[in-house]
Formats: structure tokens, sequence, C-alpha cells
């Protein structure tokens, strides 16, 4: 079978089968990133930051955080996409493949940011609730995570669809689950259907409105 039933492996086959699309696609895929990397550096302060990218993909969040300063690291369970990034970004940043659900290679506290774009939605409650206490364990202070929120556009939802992901529940119960690993929280929407979620382990990291 092309396609596994199996949520994780089956993830895995649809990243790695749409990697050319995804490395051909990087300026569009970027130019929907940049309201939400508008309200990052609204709230935080990424320049000089080491920051990990979970999920990274062909790198077009991750490159943002580069571009804006930070020192960035990308990790992906698809290794196509890994070599989609590399050859776009390697020259700038840094790439592993690895599982986000157990990124032993990582030590705790190693990075000032965690971050992961529509990545966590893709998960039920279980698997997603393992990548946030990665997330957590990982970094020093602030995780941020771009992803759904409100409306879904029919693409989005159809893509969802598709792909068996669990971003009803997300959109519902999201907050709450950051909330239950991270004292300070703030949620910023950002365009239809999107929102930035930060997470704190030290309150009063964050600070106004976004």
């Amino acid at each position: 079978m092309l396609i596994s039933r199996d949520p994780v492996k089956r993830h895995k086959s649809i990243f790695n089968l749409i990697a050319p699309v995804y490395g051909a696609l990087d300026s569009v895929v970027k130019s929907g990133f940049k309201k939400p990397m508008e309200k990052v550096l609204s709230v935080v302060d990424i320049k000089g930051k080491r920051v990990l990218d979970i999920g990274t993909g062909a790198a077009a969040w991750g490159s943002l955080f580069m571009e804006n300063g930070a020192e960035v690291h990308g990790v992906d369970f698809a290794p196509y996409m890994i070599a989609r990034a590399r050859k776009r970004y390697g020259d700038k940043m840094e790439f592993s493949v690895g599982n986000a659900m157990n990124l032993e290679n990582f030590n705790d506290n190693s990075f000032d940011i965690v971050t992961a774009s529509f990545v966590l939605h893709g998960f039920a409650y279980e698997k997603r609730n393992l990548i946030l206490k990665e997330m957590h364990r990982i970094t020093k202070n602030v995780v941020i995570v771009n992803d759904y929120f409100g409306k879904t556009p029919f693409i989005g939802r159809f893509l969802e669809f598709l792909e068996g992901s669990d971003y009803i529940n997300f959109k519902k119960h999201f907050p709450d689950e950051l909330k239950a690993l991270f004292p300070d929280t703030m949620v910023c929407t950002a365009g239809e259907g999107q929102a930035v979620y930060f997470g704190a382990k030290i309150m009063g990291t964050f600070s106004g409105e976004c």
C-alpha cells in the first residue's frame, strides 16, 4: 500500500511525496507566513536566538526566523523534505531528520525558542502532546506554534480531510493544552484561519497585546 493506515507513516509518505512541490513553491508558502511572522516579531525578540524549527518541511517558516537574525536548526521526519531544505538553505541553516515525538538528539533547554508551523494539528491529542512536551523540554523558555485557528477555508478543510488530521480538535483544545505546560501563553490571530500560539515557561515573558 502506497499510503499507510498508520497516521505517522501516512504523514511521512505524504510529505516525502510532495517535497518537490513544497520546494518549488517556497516563495509562495513564505508569503503566506508573512503575517504570522509579523506577529512573532511583535511579541518575541528573535535576533541572535537559537531556534529549533520542528516539522520544518522545505524550511519556509524556519527561514523567516533566519532572515530576521536567528540561528536556526530545522528538523523533519521526511528525508526528502530535508533534502529540499538543504538545497535551498543549507549554507545558512542546519538540518536533520528526526521524529518530533522523540527528539533525543537535542538536550534539555538547548534552544532559546522551539517553533512549529502547521505541524501539531496533524496529530491526535496523545501524539500532539508528546510533541509539545518535547518542545517544552528542549526550549529554555519560549515555544511558538503557527497553526489553524477559527474558521478554516475550504481548501484547508479538503486537504486536512485527505491527510486525516485532527485539526478540528486542535482548534478546540490546543490553547488549553498549551496552558497545561506553559504558565504564560498568548494567542495572536494572523490572517484567515490561522493564529500564532505563544507559550513560555517563565511568567511575564509576554506583555501587551499582539
